[in-house]
């Protein structure tokens, strides 16, 4: 059976990994597949810079536009990032009747619907496996493994970068931007961390997997998004006494009234498997009707893992590249005209439980104060925690444990609180979800 002819966009770490994994384990990937899968055409800036040694005999160039435009390749791997050129580059590759498979999980979020209509036009796959959690297949198994199921809701530590700071700050009692610094020394975040640490890269992970879970157009604009710059070593250590991790966790659920997605710092229950899923570790957590929970856990990224998610999604467009394009996997697990615009909840309408951190004054009285508060607002609280000032200070640390309420409850809550005399810089806010329903 004729090879399929590959071309490769971005020749960086993932792009090199997946060119000699391709190679070493071609015999292996030609047995699943059915066919040789070959690369014949790469391109990367520096061209100078050369393919890693051992990838075969592939013709470099500079110039991307000459691969999408190649009459002789027959899938485009797209592992440039970000979304310009890669747009571009894409919408030209399906132009010209060309398949995709890219690892950009913010090409998908923000021109994901534009893709896939254009593909779908087309007749060719736009495959993205490696856009969320790296290696670990979670698009296919919400999209095929658990087709069967009405999925309830997704919640996962989808950044790396983020989990790392967080269990290092749990594990060594170390401040915020120290880990980060060390984040960045080790390669796990960037010079600017802002997509980690702010929660973009996971908002635009939680977008992907939330349009999968419940057939509704990609919506990243409408993902809450809060980073964990914030979290202070005090919230680490506060929340084991109370039983409990931090996690910046992505969060989409469906309920009666629309569908959440938010990402946040999350207190999670220490004996919930997800809350023990520390470093550079990523896991998805999926309720589904039929199924019940099932957690997905491994690397979340690095070259290996995101090529071998890569492969996998090559090896599926070879398979049903002579197949009609209606009887393939729909790009959204959905099929194109079931794909419902479900209304999403503002992140003043969904409801969690959530801990509070305040500054008050060492003086009777102060508690009854925020409890009334708390109270006209029909706010219950779990559990309160305080820590004695130390001899001659006279301010004390109050945490607040809630039961389950309204965003917008809370927000009320917390406007009349910081009003107190009494009360002394931000009200710290972290919302808590004890994943048992998850």
């Amino acid at each position: 059976m004729k090879p399929v002819k590959l071309g490769l966009l971005g020749v960086g770490t993932v792009g090199a990994s997946t060119a000699l994994v391709l190679r070493n384990n071609a015999a292996e990937i030609a047995r699943r597949a059915g066919r040789n899968i070959e690369i014949i055409q790469a391109s990367r800036r520096n061209i100078g810079a050369g393919l890693p040694a051992g990838s075969g005999e592939i013709e470099l160039v500079s110039d991307p536009f000459t691969v999408v435009n190649n009459p002789e390749v027959d899938i485009v791997i797209e592992l440039i990032g970000s979304d310009d050129p890669a747009l571009e580059l894409v919408m030209r590759a399906i132009e010209n009747g060309k398949h995709v498979v890219t690892a950009n999980k913010a090409l998908i979020a923000l021109h994901g619907n534009q893709i896939f209509a254009a593909a779908q036009s087309r007749g060719v796959n736009v495959v993205f496996e490696a856009a969320v959690a790296g290696g670990i297949p979670i698009i296919k198994s919400i999209r095929e493994g658990l087709s069967a199921n009405h999925i309830e809701s997704v919640a996962g530590i989808i950044n790396g970068t983020g989990n790392f700071i967080l269990s290092e700050m749990r594990d060594k009692g170390r401040d915020f931007d120290d880990v980060l610094a060390e984040a960045q020394a080790l390669g796990y975040a960037e010079a600017d961390p802002t997509f980690d640490v702010e929660g973009i890269d996971a908002a635009h992970k939680l977008c992907i997997l939330s349009s999968i879970a419940f057939g509704i157009p990609l919506q990243f604009e409408a993902v809450y998004t809060e980073g964990i710059s914030g979290v202070s070593s005090e919230d680490v250590v506060f929340a084991g006494q109370l039983g409990y991790r931090i996690k910046h966790l992505g969060v989409a659920r469906r309920g009666d009234q629309g569908i959440e997605m938010r990402v946040h710092p999350t207190l999670i229950p220490e004996k919930r498997l997800i809350a023990n899923v520390d470093g550079v570790m990523n896991a998805v957590l999926v309720q589904a009707d039929k199924l019940g929970p099932s957690l997905y856990y491994g690397a979340g990224a690095g070259a290996d893992p995101t090529a071998s998610a890569v492969i996998a999604d090559i090896i599926d467009v070879a398979r049903t590249i002579t197949t009609d394009a209606q009887n393939r996997v729909p790009h959204l697990a959905f099929q194109p005209d079931q794909i419902v615009d479900i209304p999403i909840l503002p992140i003043a309408e969904i409801q969690t439980a959530y801990y509070l951190r305040m500054r008050v004054d060492d003086r009777p009285g102060v508690m009854a104060e925020i409890t009334r508060i708390m109270g006209n607002n029909d706010i219950s609280i779990e559990a309160i925690l305080q820590k004695e000032p130390e001899s001659g200070v006279t301010r004390a640390t109050i945490i607040m444990l809630t039961q389950k309420i309204r965003e917008q409850q809370m927000d009320d809550a917390i406007a009349a609180i910081t009003e107190l005399d009494v009360v002394h810089g931000k009200v710290h806010r972290i919302r808590v979800e004890t994943l048992d329903g998850d």
